[in-house]
């Protein structure tokens, strides 16, 4: 017997198969939705690490501060010859501008100076009128308009325009400059109140301490590096007054007169040099510190020059040779090879042989440290010099004069006296010598070139004035000399030596070996 359906089972089941078919529509439909423009992608990689603090809040403040220093000469374009004084010396290249611009490179226009740092400019020689000769950097340290900048970029100058950060260019004159140490000040004409910046306290600053330097590199303005203090002290031979902070941020002709700064914006130094075989930087740069630049620039702007003080000593070195012939302890100290007649020192009573270990109660450790010690004080000033003499120290007391121009020379005679026949030899030393015609001192007519007294640089044609501070006539004086030094436990003996009328003091072994 059939049976008919049960019309609730067979509701039951329409409505599941619906639900089903509605679920699988629905999949069908959400996978479309999310595959239609293409795959769910992993979000980019991103790693939270503490970030390290920049320099450019440094920068935005301390920015317009820096200037573009352009300097022109007015250039006279021919000789009383009539040839071009200033030629380039290509005239014969043809007229072909990227040849010319390679030569030109390769002798480095822009001139050098002595100690590598070269200075940024093009020369133009086409008219009688004031053309560039130079480009350098600078800094406003006053709301007046008074900036610093290298004597080395105004030095050629006749008119001066300084570039500030936002391109305006204004007029600028010439306070004053000085040689010794590198340093010039300008004073803008006009152009209102400036940004300006001041000096650190660099004796603050240390070796690894961040820096900042920013200036007119090959002339693009603006250009900020960054690096740290590589070194203090150095001695590059620029100058008496060499004190030079090292740095390892990129510096280059341009920078010149530019400021570097701490992470508090201040002035710790200025560019004035680099070391460089190419003529770009190799990350090794010196600036002048502040403690120098502040002083020099406060007696610019007061009286355009620095007058430095003047003891009117020639000094040298304090060899550890040396410091053993006279009893000293430590080679420090500066050692008086002569005391000019008409300088201060010698109407004070110092005199050649001794050594000069303090100044005002400051120890000084070289004779560079000696000449910065004086030179910080004024002409006319009363310092206590302290010497050691004849196996102790005393103090004398010296009036300062005025330190002489840097092309002030005196005069010398350099004929040296002619030797007469007779002569006598001092094996030990490795020395021969005879009597000066005047009778005074012996002079050195044949040095052994295997003895100590060649290896430390006397030479035939010099003349011992002393040993031991004693005056030597003859030979026999020598010997004496020597003979106490060593009886005294000496090592060594001090000869003081006169060479084209200069002394200088020479530290020889009591005996060989």
């Amino acid at each position: 017997m059939n049976t008919a359906p049960n019309s609730y089972s067979v509701t039951r089941k329409r409505l599941m198969a619906a639900a089903a078919s509605i679920a699988v529509a629905g999949a069908i439909g959400i996978g479309a939705l999310t595959s239609g423009t293409g795959p769910v992608l992993a979000d980019a990689v991103r790693v939270e690490t503490p970030q390290v603090a920049g320099f450019a809040d440094i920068v935005e403040r301390v920015s317009p501060a820096v200037v573009s220093v352009k300097v022109k000469a007015q250039i006279s374009p021919a000789a009383d010859d009539g040839s071009d004084q200033n030629s380039d010396g290509f005239d014969n290249l043809p007229n072909n501008p990227q040849l010319r611009r390679f030569f030109k490179e390769f002798r480095g226009f822009g001139d050098q100076n002595d100690n590598g740092h070269r200075r940024s400019g093009n020369r133009d020689h086409r008219n009688d009128q004031p053309r560039p000769v130079a480009q350098g950097s600078g800094f406003f340290i006053s709301e007046d308009g008074y900036l610093v900048t290298n004597n080395h970029v105004v030095s050629e100058g006749t008119a001066f325009t300084v570039v500030t950060s936002d391109g305006k260019e204004l007029d600028a004159k010439l306070v004053g400059a000085d040689p010794r140490t590198d340093l010039a000040v300008l004073k803008v004409e006009g152009g209102g109140k400036f940004t300006y910046v001041d000096f650190a306290d660099d004796s603050k600053v240390r070796v690894g301490d961040w820096v900042v330097a920013v200036g007119n590199p090959f002339g693009l303005g603006g250009t900020v590096t960054a690096g740290i203090v590589s070194a203090r002290g150095r001695d590059i031979g620029a100058g008496p007054y060499d004190d030079f902070l090292q740095i390892d941020a990129s510096v280059n002709r341009g920078n010149s007169g530019g400021p570097t700064f701490n992470l508090n914006g201040q002035v710790v130094g200025i560019n004035t040099a680099i070391f460089s075989p190419s003529g770009g930087s190799v990350g090794i740069a010196f600036d002048i510190p502040a403690s120098t630049a502040k002083l020099v620039v406060q007696d610019l702007i007061k009286n355009g020059t620095v007058q430095r003080g003047w003891l009117g000593v020639e000094i040298q070195p304090v060899t550890s040779d040396i410091a053993e012939s006279l009893g000293l302890k430590s080679n420090n100290g500066a050692l008086v090879s002569s005391a000019q007649g008409d300088g201060p020192g010698k109407k004070a009573g110092i005199t050649a042989g001794d050594v000069i270990t303090q100044v005002e109660g400051k120890d000084v450790a070289s004779p560079k440290e000696l000449a910065r010690l004086i030179g910080a004080y004024s002409p006319g000033k009363s310092v206590e010099v302290t010497v050691w003499r004849d196996g102790k120290s005393q103090t004398i007391k010296v009036d300062l004069g005025t330190l002489p121009s840097s092309d002030k020379q005196a005069s010398a005679d350099q004929q040296q006296p002619a030797a007469p026949a007779s002569s006598d030899t001092l094996a030990d030393l490795g020395l021969t010598l005879t009597k000066s015609e005047n009778g005074k001192g012996l002079v050195v007519t044949n040095v052994d070139p295997d003895s100590d007294a060649a290896d430390r640089g006397i030479q035939p044609g010099d003349i011992i004035v002393a040993v031991n501070s004693a005056e030597v006539n003859a030979t026999s004086d020598v010997s004496k000399a020597m003979a106490d030094a060593a009886k005294s436990g000496r090592k060594a003996v001090l000869m003081q030596i006169t060479r084209d009328d200069r002394n200088r003091f020479v530290a020889l072994p009591v005996a060989k070996g």
